[in-house]
Protein backbone atom coordinates (compact mmCIF):
# COMPACT_ATOMS: atom_id res chain seq x y z
CA UNK A 1 0.00 0.00 0.00
CA UNK A 2 2.89 2.25 -0.83
CA UNK A 3 1.02 5.65 -1.78
CA UNK A 4 2.35 8.98 -2.25
CA UNK A 5 -0.91 10.29 -2.35
CA UNK A 6 -1.34 13.48 -4.09
CA UNK A 7 -2.16 15.44 -1.47
CA UNK A 8 1.52 14.57 0.10
CA UNK A 9 2.92 16.06 -2.61
CA UNK A 10 0.92 19.45 -2.66
CA UNK A 11 1.18 19.78 0.94
CA UNK A 12 -2.47 19.21 0.83
CA UNK A 13 -3.91 21.95 2.14
CA UNK A 14 -1.74 22.40 5.12
CA UNK A 15 -1.04 25.73 4.62
CA UNK A 16 -4.32 26.83 6.29
CA UNK A 17 -3.00 25.14 9.48
CA UNK A 18 -0.34 27.30 9.30
CA UNK A 19 -2.38 29.83 11.72
CA UNK A 20 -2.46 26.85 14.88
CA UNK A 21 1.03 26.75 15.22
CA UNK A 22 0.94 30.65 16.52
CA UNK A 23 3.86 32.40 17.63
CA UNK A 24 5.64 29.98 19.80
CA UNK A 25 6.18 27.32 16.99
CA UNK A 26 7.59 23.99 18.01
CA UNK A 27 8.00 20.51 16.96
CA UNK A 28 5.19 19.07 19.10
CA UNK A 29 2.44 21.19 17.66
CA UNK A 30 3.82 20.48 14.10
CA UNK A 31 3.12 17.29 15.75
CA UNK A 32 -0.14 17.79 16.68
CA UNK A 33 -1.12 19.15 13.18
CA UNK A 34 0.34 16.08 11.48
CA UNK A 35 -1.38 13.45 14.19
CA UNK A 36 -4.90 14.98 13.52
CA UNK A 37 -4.15 14.76 9.75
CA UNK A 38 -3.15 10.72 9.88
CA UNK A 39 -6.13 10.34 12.15
CA UNK A 40 -8.94 11.88 9.67
CA UNK A 41 -7.03 9.57 7.53
CA UNK A 42 -5.61 12.81 5.28
CA UNK A 43 -2.27 11.01 4.87
CA UNK A 44 -3.84 7.05 4.78
CA UNK A 45 -1.47 4.35 5.74
CA UNK A 46 1.55 3.68 3.27
CA UNK A 47 1.63 7.57 2.23
CA UNK A 48 5.73 9.24 2.00
CA UNK A 49 4.99 12.27 3.72
CA UNK A 50 7.50 15.09 1.58
CA UNK A 51 10.03 17.32 3.80
CA UNK A 52 9.57 20.00 1.36
CA UNK A 53 5.61 20.53 0.85
CA UNK A 54 4.57 20.06 4.37
CA UNK A 55 7.71 22.15 5.63
CA UNK A 56 6.55 25.01 2.89
CA UNK A 57 3.09 24.33 3.82
CA UNK A 58 3.19 24.85 8.07
CA UNK A 59 6.37 27.47 6.99
CA UNK A 60 8.55 25.33 9.41
CA UNK A 61 12.34 24.77 9.02
CA UNK A 62 13.27 21.30 7.96
CA UNK A 63 14.71 20.53 11.57
CA UNK A 64 11.47 21.10 13.01
CA UNK A 65 9.49 18.97 10.81
CA UNK A 66 12.38 16.39 11.34
CA UNK A 67 11.43 16.49 14.96
CA UNK A 68 8.03 16.14 14.43
CA UNK A 69 8.63 13.14 12.21
CA UNK A 70 10.93 11.76 15.10
CA UNK A 71 8.23 12.47 17.89
CA UNK A 72 5.47 10.78 15.86
CA UNK A 73 7.69 7.51 14.66
CA UNK A 74 8.02 6.78 18.54
CA UNK A 75 4.34 7.42 18.40
CA UNK A 76 4.75 4.50 16.18
CA UNK A 77 2.52 6.55 13.50
CA UNK A 78 5.18 6.82 11.10
CA UNK A 79 8.14 4.71 10.19
CA UNK A 80 11.80 5.77 8.53
CA UNK A 81 12.49 3.64 5.48
CA UNK A 82 16.30 3.77 4.50
CA UNK A 83 16.94 5.71 1.30
CA UNK A 84 13.19 5.97 0.50
CA UNK A 85 12.35 8.63 3.38
CA UNK A 86 8.96 9.53 6.13
CA UNK A 87 5.93 7.16 5.82
CA UNK A 88 2.95 6.84 7.72
CA UNK A 89 2.87 3.28 9.08
CA UNK A 90 0.91 -0.13 8.05
CA UNK A 91 0.37 -1.90 10.69
CA UNK A 92 0.80 -5.70 10.89
CA UNK A 93 -2.02 -8.24 11.92
CA UNK A 94 -0.22 -8.71 15.38
CA UNK A 95 -0.40 -5.36 16.18
CA UNK A 96 -3.98 -5.06 15.81
CA UNK A 97 -3.98 -7.73 18.71
CA UNK A 98 -1.93 -5.94 20.68
CA UNK A 99 -3.67 -2.88 20.43
CA UNK A 100 -6.81 -4.60 21.66
CA UNK A 101 -5.05 -6.32 24.83
CA UNK A 102 -3.92 -3.18 25.44
CA UNK A 103 -7.57 -1.39 25.10
CA UNK A 104 -8.93 -4.22 27.41
CA UNK A 105 -7.03 -3.63 29.77
CA UNK A 106 -7.30 -0.35 30.13
CA UNK A 107 -10.79 0.27 29.36
CA UNK A 108 -12.71 -2.25 31.42
CA UNK A 109 -10.09 -0.94 34.13
CA UNK A 110 -11.16 2.41 34.39
CA UNK A 111 -14.83 1.23 34.14
CA UNK A 112 -14.13 -1.33 36.79
CA UNK A 113 -12.69 1.40 39.46
CA UNK A 114 -15.54 4.13 38.69
CA UNK A 115 -16.79 4.39 42.28
CA UNK A 116 -20.27 5.41 43.51
CA UNK A 117 -22.51 7.12 40.75
CA UNK A 118 -23.62 9.52 39.61
CA UNK A 119 -20.66 9.45 36.25
CA UNK A 120 -19.71 12.25 34.70
CA UNK A 121 -21.28 11.07 31.35
CA UNK A 122 -21.39 14.35 29.16
CA UNK A 123 -18.53 13.43 27.15
CA UNK A 124 -19.96 10.16 26.51
CA UNK A 125 -23.74 11.12 25.62
CA UNK A 126 -21.53 13.76 23.61
CA UNK A 127 -20.06 10.95 21.58
CA UNK A 128 -22.88 8.62 21.02
CA UNK A 129 -25.29 11.24 20.48
CA UNK A 130 -22.47 12.32 17.54
CA UNK A 131 -22.45 8.18 16.26
CA UNK A 132 -26.10 7.64 15.98
CA UNK A 133 -26.46 11.48 14.21
CA UNK A 134 -23.65 10.65 11.62
CA UNK A 135 -25.31 7.08 11.20
CA UNK A 136 -28.81 8.58 10.10
CA UNK A 137 -27.31 10.98 7.63
CA UNK A 138 -24.63 7.94 6.40
CA UNK A 139 -21.27 9.47 7.60
CA UNK A 140 -19.36 6.17 8.45
CA UNK A 141 -16.21 8.44 8.93
CA UNK A 142 -18.11 10.38 10.52
CA UNK A 143 -19.15 7.25 13.21
CA UNK A 144 -15.79 6.12 12.97
CA UNK A 145 -14.66 9.54 14.52
CA UNK A 146 -17.53 9.55 17.30
CA UNK A 147 -16.81 5.70 18.17
CA UNK A 148 -12.82 6.69 18.73
CA UNK A 149 -14.36 9.73 20.92
CA UNK A 150 -16.63 7.37 22.76
CA UNK A 151 -13.63 5.54 23.92
CA UNK A 152 -11.61 8.23 24.89
CA UNK A 153 -14.17 9.52 26.71
CA UNK A 154 -14.51 6.28 28.86
CA UNK A 155 -11.11 6.45 29.62
CA UNK A 156 -11.22 10.24 30.54
CA UNK A 157 -13.61 8.86 33.16
CA UNK A 158 -10.64 8.27 35.41
CA UNK A 159 -9.20 11.65 35.42
CA UNK A 160 -5.80 10.43 34.79
CA UNK A 161 -3.42 12.48 32.09
CA UNK A 162 -1.04 9.56 32.07
CA UNK A 163 -4.32 7.31 30.66
CA UNK A 164 -5.73 9.77 28.52
CA UNK A 165 -2.23 9.91 26.95
CA UNK A 166 -1.69 6.46 26.89
CA UNK A 167 -5.03 5.88 24.89
CA UNK A 168 -4.61 9.09 22.58
CA UNK A 169 -1.65 6.86 21.14
CA UNK A 170 -3.56 3.52 21.15
CA UNK A 171 -6.53 5.16 19.36
CA UNK A 172 -4.23 6.69 16.85
CA UNK A 173 -2.24 3.62 15.51
CA UNK A 174 -6.31 1.52 15.75
CA UNK A 175 -7.12 4.63 13.26
CA UNK A 176 -4.33 3.37 10.72
CA UNK A 177 -6.34 0.10 10.94
CA UNK A 178 -9.65 1.53 10.15
CA UNK A 179 -8.65 3.87 7.19
CA UNK A 180 -7.38 0.18 5.52
CA UNK A 181 -10.37 -1.09 5.93
CA UNK A 182 -12.88 -0.53 2.50
CA UNK A 183 -16.14 -0.99 4.37
CA UNK A 184 -17.03 1.65 7.38
CA UNK A 185 -20.03 0.39 7.85
CA UNK A 186 -19.93 -3.22 8.10
CA UNK A 187 -17.34 -1.96 10.49
CA UNK A 188 -18.78 0.50 13.08
CA UNK A 189 -22.12 0.17 12.75
CA UNK A 190 -22.70 -2.75 15.02
CA UNK A 191 -21.38 -0.86 17.65
CA UNK A 192 -23.66 2.09 17.65
CA UNK A 193 -26.35 0.17 19.81
CA UNK A 194 -23.73 -1.23 21.83
CA UNK A 195 -21.97 2.23 22.61
CA UNK A 196 -25.35 3.21 23.62
CA UNK A 197 -26.27 0.13 25.83
CA UNK A 198 -23.22 0.94 27.72
CA UNK A 199 -24.03 4.61 28.31
CA UNK A 200 -27.14 3.55 29.72
CA UNK A 201 -25.97 0.95 32.06
CA UNK A 202 -23.93 3.91 33.16
CA UNK A 203 -26.36 6.06 33.44
CA UNK A 204 -28.25 3.49 35.97
CA UNK A 205 -25.34 3.13 37.62
CA UNK A 206 -24.76 -0.28 36.56
CA UNK A 207 -20.91 -0.34 36.81
CA UNK A 208 -20.72 -4.37 37.30
CA UNK A 209 -23.01 -4.64 33.96
CA UNK A 210 -21.22 -1.59 31.72
CA UNK A 211 -17.91 -3.40 32.33
CA UNK A 212 -19.41 -6.94 31.44
CA UNK A 213 -20.93 -4.98 27.98
CA UNK A 214 -17.59 -3.77 27.33
CA UNK A 215 -15.77 -6.53 27.42
CA UNK A 216 -17.69 -8.57 25.25
CA UNK A 217 -17.77 -5.74 23.13
CA UNK A 218 -13.81 -5.50 23.33
CA UNK A 219 -13.56 -9.06 22.54
CA UNK A 220 -16.34 -8.89 19.11
CA UNK A 221 -14.94 -5.70 17.84
CA UNK A 222 -11.34 -7.75 18.00
CA UNK A 223 -12.75 -10.78 15.84
CA UNK A 224 -13.93 -8.54 13.74
CA UNK A 225 -11.39 -6.16 12.77
CA UNK A 226 -8.58 -8.88 12.74
CA UNK A 227 -10.74 -11.19 10.74
CA UNK A 228 -11.33 -8.25 8.44
CA UNK A 229 -7.71 -6.97 8.38
CA UNK A 230 -6.29 -10.15 7.83
CA UNK A 231 -7.90 -10.76 4.92
CA UNK A 232 -6.31 -7.14 3.32
CA UNK A 233 -3.14 -8.33 3.97
CA UNK A 234 -3.53 -11.70 2.42
CA UNK A 235 -5.29 -10.02 -0.08
CA UNK A 236 -2.42 -7.54 -0.27
CA UNK A 237 0.89 -8.56 1.55
CA UNK A 238 2.23 -5.21 1.49
CA UNK A 239 -0.41 -3.70 3.51
CA UNK A 240 0.24 -5.83 6.72
CA UNK A 241 4.12 -5.45 6.72
CA UNK A 242 4.54 -2.55 8.69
Amino acid sequence: MGTTGSGSERGGGLADDRALLGRTSTAERVADILRTRIAEGFFPPGTRLSEDSIGGALGVSRNTLREAFRLLTHERLLVHELNRGVFVRVLAVDDVVDIYRTRRLVECAVVHDLGEPPFALDGLIRAVTEGERDAREGDWKGVSTANIHFHRELVALAGSDRMDELMRGVLAELRLVFHMVDDPRALHEPYLIRNREILDALRAGERTKAERLLVDYLDDSREQLVQVYAHLVQTDPSAGTG
